[in-house]
């Protein structure tokens, strides 16, 4: 998956907290009459500007990330565009980014375009719903996870699989998830005789491909599933508990983590001791706030 992979959090005492946890150091200058803010000289880098976090992502991903023409909510504007960045992914990047003193850029790229972006330094880091599977890992380093997704099932109301309870249940119907990604990677093969379409694009398509009828079904984690359903009301999610009669994955595949250039352990440390401060109940509530302004929802 891409995972891929929240929440609401007051990063205040962060960046005394996370710093000191993961040994990066950060010169501040502030000047009290003219009010200016704090400014760090020397924040982990990987693009060689130590002023930002640049951030790259699909934008094209709710609740992860998606692409608005404002900056309601608190979205932030993509990199050579007029367009502006918000979503689950986002909001991580801002809180990350204060911690350390510096200023978020988000840049819109293609899915297949994420760790290339990283690997030439056109980029810090990746927060983009990715998992943190070994194979990315031979390109790329992670952080700790930001967030653990688990595996939901979409299918139709009236479709001949709104009843299913298992995977076993699901044996011969025409499915697709996302490009890339677990779901259509090691979940969909699980399928028993399934008629296994193209792999899809982006997380909008394989929804369009469901709501159409090209497909009965649609592999892909909660937070997806949990978005799609406002935009698709005719749309069922099925869980099937975890266990043996539910998909068989790894920890890697639902473990999201944030990538960043091999050997960059300043930021890798960095970045790190800003997730050591947040919980899981952190996470879900900012997760539910990115589904609740999602421009699904509206």
């Amino acid at each position: 998956m891409k995972l891929k992979k929240t929440l609401s959090l007051g990063l205040a005492a962060v960046l005394a907290l996370g710093l000191a946890a993961c040994g990066a150091t950060a010169e501040t200058q502030s000047t009290a009459e003219s009010g200016a803010t704090a400014e760090t000289t020397a924040a982990p880098d990987g693009d060689g500007d130590p002023t930002t976090l640049t951030v790259a992502m699909e934008c094209a991903y709710a609740p992860y990330n998606w692409t608005q023409s404002d900056d309601s909510n608190g979205a932030v504007q993509i990199r050579d565009s007029s367009d502006y960045a918000y979503g689950y992914d986002v909001m991580m990047a801002k809180k990350i980014a204060e911690a350390l003193g510096q200023d978020v850029k988000i840049v819109k790229l293609d899915w297949d375009s994420l760790i290339p972006a990283i690997i030439s330094g056109d980029v810090d880091c990746v927060i983009a719903g990715q998992s943190i599977t070994s194979e990315r890992a031979k390109q790329v380093d992670f952080s700790d996870p930001y967030y653990y997704a688990s595996i939901i099932t979409l299918v139709k109301k009236d479709g001949p699989y709104a009843n299913a309870a298992s995977v076993a249940d699901l044996s011969g119907a025409t499915c697709t998830s996302q490009l890339g990604t677990i779901w259509y990677d090691n979940c969909l093969p699980q399928i028993p005789e399934a008629t296994i379409l193209p792999a899809q694009e982006t997380a909008p398509s394989m929804l369009v491909a469901l709501n159409s009828g090209a497909c009965d079904v649609v592999v892909t984690d909660r937070p997806t599933a949990q978005a799609a359903l406002v935009a698709y009301p005719d749309f069922v999610a099925l869980d099937f508990g975890g266990g043996e009669n539910d998909f068989q994955v790894s920890e890697e595949d639902i473990n999201i983590g944030i990538s960043m250039k091999k050997g960059n352990t300043a930021l890798q440390d960095a970045i790190n001791g800003v997730l050591a401060t947040m919980t899981t109940d952190d996470y879900n509530t900012m997760m539910a706030e990115a589904i609740s302004v999602q421009p699904l929802s509206e």
